[in-house]
């Protein structure tokens, strides 16, 4: 049996049908928001790098939120480091003299799973990532493969972005103070 044509009418009243949900999430997303605030409101490296890690188009309070939740190490580590860790980075399938296909596995799924929307974004809005994704399909790279070369190489920028933001911070007066008083 054929669904019903699409009216202005018949969108009208799913739309309806959608709306206790659609508020449903608006209310979940506010008590997250609320809840991250209050886990994480009263921590000044969490706070300074949200709005920071924002700056790149793709990435909105979500993103940067999930990945500083999920991935602290963002900015302490290097690009091969942070890349394994999110689970972006390329393992061998090799065995002997055979030389297997290389794929992503493992790492962070929750970061994954941001990042790739992230990525998707970026491609449409960013168009640096934009041009990366089109030479890639270009060379005959398949989509998906390319488009997870986007989530790495926008992870990285991320991380290389907070790394110089924490080093920036760590020569204020006031870090240069707690170092000395903290030791660390």
């Amino acid at each position: 049996m054929a669904p019903p044509p699409l009216t202005a009418a018949r969108v009208r009243e799913l739309l309806d049908k959608l709306a206790p949900a659609r508020d449903q999430l608006v209310l979940i997303g506010g008590q997250a928001l609320s809840l991250w605030a209050e886990r994480y409101g009263d921590a000044p490296e969490l706070r300074e790098s949200g709005p920071h890690t924002s700056k790149v188009k793709g990435v909105g309070p979500i993103v940067s939120r999930t990945l500083l939740s999920y991935l602290p190490e963002l900015g302490r580590l290097n690009r091969k480091q942070i890349a394994a860790l999110a689970g972006l980075a390329p393992h061998n399938n090799d065995s002997g003299k055979r030389s297997g296909k290389r794929s992503i596995w493992g790492g962070r799924a929750e970061v994954r799973s941001v990042l790739y929307m992230a990525a998707v974004t970026a491609i449409r809005w960013n168009e640096v990532l934009t041009a990366f994704f089109r030479r890639l399909v270009a060379a005959g790279k398949p989509k998906k493969l390319s488009l997870t070369a986007v989530m790495r190489k926008l992870l990285i920028r991320l991380n290389a972005m907070m790394r110089e933001h924490l080093q920036l911070t760590a020569t204020t007066p006031t870090a240069r103070l707690r170092t000395q008083v903290l030791g660390g």
